[in-house]
């Protein structure tokens, strides 16, 4: 399904705590700094219109919330929902969430990540640009400490086939666990706005959760030259 075009957000609405743009990190980036609190970090790559970042960080308050974004539009929109809600632990970075992973974020700095609904890129050509490649898996488990999580979901069966077997060839994970979609209380009561979309149109989604086992990592940040 396409993406609708971006609403703006609110021109009166401060945006400078919750918007953080890729460029701007020092590298590495210990997430922790991003925040007022101490608590732990979970991340998002691909956060879309924001919505998961809004309730996560609502329901969790001892716990830090941090998007990434590479589309401005919905970087912004995103940024525009925690600020009108004063979210003090919940932040959106606008840029490249597999950079982020790969070369910014340092060894263990997570207590969760998450990965909803990325696009599939359909086409041979194309495939490469997906974001659950196996190399993107190896920094996800560089950056989860043992039983950490990786929650995956997609509504492509034949994507996420290939992503667990990603996974699995890492060996940074236990065997995927499965998710059970809970059942809304009301109409934004989903994990984001791309669920809500496919379980309103009787689509089916696959959902898992791998936990970080204890093996060593066994590969470094990639440091980008200049």
């Amino acid at each position: 399904m396409p993406r609708r075009p971006p609403r703006k957000p609110d021109p009166s609405l401060d945006l400078s705590r919750h918007l953080l743009p890729l460029a701007d990190l020092p590298v590495p980036c210990d997430p922790a700094s991003l925040f007022p609190s101490s608590a732990p970090v979970e991340l998002e790559v691909g956060s879309g219109k924001g919505l998961f970042l809004a309730t996560a960080s609502a329901r969790h308050p001892d716990r830090n919330f941090l998007g990434c974004e590479l589309a401005v539009g919905y970087a912004r929109l995103c940024g525009a929902k925690l600020a009108a809600k004063s979210a003090a632990n919940a932040r959106i970075i606008q840029g490249d969430g597999t950079l982020l992973v790969r070369s910014i974020l340092p060894d263990g700095c997570l207590a969760g990540m998450h990965v909803y609904f990325p696009d599939p890129w359909w086409k041979a050509r194309h495939r490469k640009r997906r974001v659950l490649t196996e190399e993107f898996l190896r920094h996800a488990g560089r950056l989860l400490p043992t039983a950490a999580t990786l929650h995956v979901w997609t509504d492509v069966e034949e994507y996420y086939e290939e992503s667990m077997a990603f996974a699995h060839a890492t060996g940074l994970f236990e065997a995927p666990r499965a998710e059970e979609a809970t059942v809304p209380e009301h109409d934004l009561d989903y994990r984001t706005h791309f669920e809500r979309r496919t379980r309103l149109a009787g689509e089916p989604v696959w959902r898992a959760a791998l936990d970080r086992n204890d093996r060593p990592a066994g590969c470094e940040r990639i440091v980008l030259p200049g």
